[in-house]
This record gives structure tokens, sequence and C-alpha cells, in this order.
């Protein structure tokens, strides 16, 4: 293959990934994928894709604005679907997942994955078979603490630095944290504590059991899916 695909979020983790893809030298085509975007997210986007292009002359920027054609998927869909939001917000995911997968493959390229430590094996914060459908995931081993601290080094934006952590898929610009209802530093906290519960503030058992909760409901998501094995007799 000749490089990687990143799709660029305007956020810290597409951010810091799409620079570590750029320092191999090899192709990097950074895509900026709006669905009625929040225009913080736009911006910051648009601008980090301007910012690789400037320091990497192996890097590519394009923009694909799926915004029409998610129109046109909400009004062929039945209405108990186009009507559950949560459905909708995924849905925009796996929309991106496959129009990136589309520009890699016709650029011989990886989809480079920009999921970070506690989102992909503490929580499952991410859309199956959407941001969590990549090839490699060359920051998953990095806590979201780490990849600020990678950030930084590299000299990422401040903007981007400073800007909250979102996902991107409801369009009003709502944060990781106003969705999990705890900060990316207490959920890595919570996803390393082993000690004694009851000293804990209430705060801390709080932040454990929202903790515990993801981590349970989206097992799916972290482990192999199940797999029917028939006897050979």
């Amino acid at each position: 293959m000749d490089g990687f695909v990143v799709g660029i979020s305007g956020g810290i983790d597409s951010a810091v990934t799409s620079e570590l893809c750029a320092k191999t030298g090899l192709k990097v085509i950074g895509v900026n994928l709006p669905i009625r975007q929040a225009s913080q997210e736009y911006t910051l986007a648009k601008a980090h894709l301007a910012y690789l292009s400037s320091r990497y002359s192996n890097s590519k920027e394009l923009e694909i604005n799926l915004s029409d054609l998610f129109s046109q998927f909400e009004t062929t869909m039945p209405s108990d679907c186009k009507n559950n939001t949560l459905s909708m917000a995924n849905s925009r995911s796996r929309l991106r997942m496959t129009t990136l997968y589309a520009v890699a493959q016709s650029n011989g390229c990886l989809v480079a994955g920009t999921g970070n430590k506690v989102e992909d094996f503490g929580i499952g914060f991410y859309t199956k078979y959407g941001d969590g459908g990549v090839d490699l995931s060359p920051i998953a081993d990095l806590t979201k603490t780490q990849v600020w601290a990678v950030g930084k080094y590299l000299g990422i934006l401040p903007e981007i630095l400073d800007a909250k952590p979102t996902d991107g898929l409801w369009g009003d610009g709502r944060s990781d944290e106003d969705q999990i209802g705890a900060s990316y530093l207490e959920l890595e906290w919570a996803m390393e504590y082993d000690g004694e519960e009851t000293t804990l503030s209430d705060r801390q058992k709080q932040v454990l059991a929202i903790y515990r909760t993801f981590n349970r409901i989206n097992q799916h998501k972290m482990l192999p899916i199940p797999v029917c094995k028939i006897p050979k007799d």
C-alpha cells in the first residue's frame, strides 16, 4: 500500500494520527467529511488540513461534504430509524467510514484509525463499523492525556489542543464529556483504579460506575464477534 487515509474531525486525536502518518514520508490523504457540522469543528478540521499540507509535501487535503447524501439517506429510511437520534448519529459515522474506504482503495492506501486507549479499550466510545472500522490504530495504546502530550510535542495547533473533545456526530457541538458524564482524566483514573472503594469520594464512585457501565455494555465492540463453532462430528 502507498500510504494512509485519515478522517479529520478538528479534534486532537485525528490531528495527532494524521501527523504521525505524515512523518512516515508515505502519502497521507486527510479527509474532512462534514455532515451538518458545527462551525467550530468544521473550521478546526480545515485549519489542521492546511497546517498539515504546509508542513508535509506528502500530505494531501480533501473535503467531501456528505450533508446532502445523509439527508437523502434519512428520507429513504423508515420513520422508526430516522426518528431515532442515536441510530442517525451512528449512521453518520458509518457513512464516513464508507467514504474513507472508497478514497483509500482508489488511492492504494490504508485507513488509519483515530481512537485512543480510553475510547477503544476502556468504554468503547466509538461507532461499531463506523469510526471503529479501520486498518490500523496508531494511537490506540495512548490515553487521552498522552495524546495531548504528543500533540503538544508535535506542535499541533493550540486551538485544537484546547478544544473540547467531541465525536462530531450530532451537529450541535456537544462534547464527549456531555455524552459520557465524565472527563477523560476521570475515565483514565477509573480505567486503572484497583483499590479500596470505601475510601472514595462520591464523585469517584460515580465515575467508577460510569466507566464500568460503558465498559460492560460495549464489550460487543471490544471483543471479537461471536462465531458459531460447528462440532466436527
